[in-house]
């Protein structure tokens, strides 16, 4: 049987985490899917790696694999520490603090089939796909971001910045092997590369919903590095 393995990377998300963990797991077994969760935890002062031990013991070894690092290293290295222990043969990313909802996942396994894409993306710019719990000012420096992405790098998808995804684990291999960045470009380096490098990429709508508890990690750094990345991108690539 195919397996899929979610990577959570984390950091203080104690209360996001068993519902996010409880809606995966209900939407795996009613679909009658192997499935793994690899949580990947930055050293979280709050408690996260507490909750996830428990998650542990209540789901089993064989469904929650919990690994930590020592401090706050990143989303992308995040992902490439993670691939050293999935077992799955798809991997998929998306974020602990559900924005972005399971009941999705059965969708983007659905489309990934049709013609056997490498990737498929959630996008919230296309079809019925949207965003929920944000302020107008947040909107439009994310449709922002991604007009200005995809206007000088043509990836030919929607959503750029989007972190809900399946992969084939041997792609998202090869793509992280070649991607540079650090942060909330990395999400949108990885489209570019996979482009780049011949994969196929096929998109679904998908909700994103503001984070359930805790406080969004965006900030002006962020924002700076992200205009800074896209001028790398469109320089080197």
């Amino acid at each position: 049987m195919t397996k899929y393995s979610v990577i959570l990377p984390t950091y203080n998300e104690r209360e996001n985490l068993p519902i996010i963990t409880y809606l995966l797991a209900k939407m795996f077994k009613e679909n009658n899917l192997d499935w793994e969760i690899v949580i990947v935890d930055d050293n979280s002062p709050d408690g996260t790696q507490d909750v996830a031990k428990q998650l542990v013991k209540l789901y089993g070894e064989d469904h929650i694999n919990l690994k930590t690092r020592a401090g706050k290293l990143g989303l992308g290295t995040a992902y490439k520490f993670a691939l050293d222990y999935v077992k799955g043969d798809f991997v998929i990313i998306m974020d602990a603090d559900f924005s972005h909802h399971p009941e999705a996942i059965p969708q983007l396994i659905a489309k990934q089939k049709e013609k056997d894409y490498d990737i498929v993306t959630g996008t919230r710019y296309a079809g019925n796909g949207g965003v929920y719990g944000w302020n107008l000012k947040r909107k439009l420096i994310s449709r922002g971001a991604n007009f200005l992405a995809s206007e000088l790098l043509r990836p030919k998808v929607s959503d750029l910045t989007g972190s809900f995804r399946l992969y084939k684990k041997n792609v998202l291999a090869k793509i992280i092997e070649v991607t540079q960045s650090k942060g909330y470009v990395f999400q949108m380096e990885m489209v570019v590369r996979a482009r780049s490098l011949g994969f196929s990429i096929a998109e679904v709508p998908i909700a994103f919903v503001d984070r359930l508890y805790g406080q969004s990690k965006l900030g002006g750094d962020e924002i700076v590095g992200y205009l800074k990345g896209v001028w790398t991108l469109f320089s080197t690539v």
